[in-house]
């Protein structure tokens, strides 16, 4: 690695084959990012992300871009839990997910965990531009550090637009560092693990899921749009996912 960091790329688009099926016109990555197409299911296409290398690290910008055209669907996910440490590079990372979805195609976004090491510094932004009929079941989990360590510097933020409007637009600060407050009882109250299930469904904006509560630490909220948003705090990554994943069922 450079003292200037590195840079990587990856860049997907689904495309409807003609035949109901979807196929991958572009599947392209670069350094430590690295797409592979695995068995699908016929209608669905399915990528995972190799991380190739450690990362991202100090000064590193890793760019994610994934398009899905009209009548196709995609599941993409990544191989391994993304583990943010620091580096010999000056400055935060920066891990930047540009998601475009069009009519009447679907998008399932299911990385696995981020996980924020001790002397890290990173900055992930996930945009996802969505058509009035296109489809998202979106994914995020955060660790605050590994087990027995304290985390490094994470800040995030989630972006929605639906037909051209923002319907979710947040951002989150942990860590040393961030505002203060950020692990106190009016936010994440000493829990080591967040995450949010984002879903967009066209038939939400007719008929919008109830918000409720799932369990001590998760909620359901429904969204001002096509959408509904599952937060959730957990003392392990374990019980993390297992709230998100009720969400999801529920959700449909």
């Amino acid at each position: 690695m450079t003292r200037t960091g590195v840079r990587a790329d990856a860049r997907i688009v689904a495309r409807a084959d003609g035949r109901g099926g979807t196929a991958l016109p572009v599947l392209d990555g670069s350094g430590p990012l690295a797409p592979r197409r695995t068995r699908g299911n016929g209608v669905e296409a399915r990528v995972v992300v190799v991380g190739a290398m450690s990362g991202p690290l100090g000064g590193d910008r890793f760019t994610l871009n994934a398009r899905v055209e009209e009548g196709a669907r995609l599941h993409l996910g990544s191989a391994a839990a993304t583990l943010a440490l620091p580096g010999q590079a000056p400055g935060e990372a920066r891990y930047d997910v540009r998601l475009d979805v069009a009519d009447g195609a679907e998008l399932h976004w299911l990385p696995e965990q981020l996980i924020s090491a001790t002397g890290s510094d990173l900055r992930v932004t996930t945009m996802a531009e969505l058509a009035a009929g296109a489809r998202l079941v979106l994914r995020e989990e955060q660790v605050l550090g590994r087990a027995g360590e304290r985390p490094g510097l994470l800040t995030t933020r989630l972006t929605l637009r639906v037909a051209g409007r923002t319907v979710l637009d947040q951002q989150l600060s942990c860590g040393p560092g961030a505002p203060g407050g950020w692990d106190g009882p009016a936010a994440l109250a000493g829990h080591r693990t967040v995450g949010q299930l984002l879903v967009v469904r066209p038939e939400f904006a007719e008929h919008p899921p109830a918000p409720r509560m799932l369990g001590d630490h998760a909620a359901l909220m429904p969204l001002p749009g096509p959408a509904a948003l599952v937060t959730a705090l957990a003392p392990d990554a374990l019980r993390l996912r297992r709230v998100l994943e009720e969400g999801r069922a529920l959700l449909g």
